[in-house]
């Protein structure tokens, strides 16, 4: 039996978390990494379509990457949110993890989970048109979708309703984890930004937009900012992963169907082998 598979508090949550992320921290980064460094070099192709000079060129063809950008950027934070589910399964759960691994094991996934990503994120959108706070407990109610979907190979609807069985009575643990990892992401996101913008002379406006700088520069804030996706965007992702079980387990009796079944066992829902 797998002794982590008992009921956690928040701050055993959040260690575990942690624990994960540094003794498997190659693993977890190099599977953000891998499909981010397409948006990486997409984002850098648009220096090669700018004219020095031409303001009002760049200013369109700087919109029309990033638009390209934003799509290409769901997907693949679809795809390393997928993969991110697998490794934590099986690295939870004591078994054998890659990278490649991971990411074939979900490649017939990849499409049902940018599909919920998308769905999610738009109904959270239209919640959030109602004053913010409706959109907030949305986003708490529907966080643990995409572990639903991945190790229980849900539809769309489907994961969003367990999601809403699993974290009834415990949102508020949810919300003070989703509060953590966006302070923490926006912490380390300005920790690399802004020597960047110092650098580049805009230090006085430390969250504007790198606009009129050398080219250098703006390819240097792209570069942070991946850098910053990489090493903080799986903690959430792992997170609520461990969440997930946790709530199978205070819910479900999970750790006693895990200790029933042998190892070599075909299939164990929500515990891909």
């Amino acid at each position: 039996m797998v002794t982590a598979l008992r009921p956690l508090s928040t701050g055993e949550l959040l260690d575990r978390t942690f624990s994960l992320y540094r003794s498997h921290f190659l693993l977890f980064a190099g599977i953000y990494a891998l499909p981010h460094l397409c948006v990486l070099a997409f984002q850098c192709l648009v220096f090669a379509f700018q004219t020095p000079g031409a303001y009002l060129q760049n200013a369109l063809v700087t919109g029309v990457f990033g638009m390209i950008a934003a799509l290409l950027s769901v997907v693949v934070t679809a795809t390393s949110q997928a993969a991110t589910v697998v490794a934590v399964s099986q690295v939870h759960l004591e078994r054998p993890a890659s990278v490649m691994d991971s990411f074939s094991k979900v490649k017939k996934q990849i499409a049902g989970v940018i599909g919920l990503s998308l769905r999610v994120g738009i109904l959270v959108g239209l919640w959030s048109l109602l004053l913010i706070v409706p959109g907030i407990l949305k986003a708490i109610e529907w966080s643990l979708a995409v572990p639903a979907k991945v190790l229980e190979d849900k539809s769309a609807s489907e994961a969003m309703s367990r999601s809403s069985d699993l974290s009834r009575g415990n949102r508020g643990r949810i919300f003070v984890i989703w509060l953590l990892f966006i302070v923490l992401s926006i912490g380390v996101s300005m920790l690399l930004q802004w020597p960047i913008q110092i650098a580049a002379g805009t230090g006085r406006r430390p969250l504007a937009p790198l606009q009129g700088v050398a080219v250098v520069w703006q390819l240097a804030s792209v570069v942070g900012t991946f850098i910053s996706t990489c090493l903080v965007g799986p903690l959430a992702t792992i997170a609520f992963s461990l969440v997930y079980y946790d709530e199978r387990v205070r819910k479900e009796a999970f750790d006693l169907q895990l200790m029933m079944t042998t190892i070599d066992a075909p299939t164990l829902q929500g515990a891909p082998a």
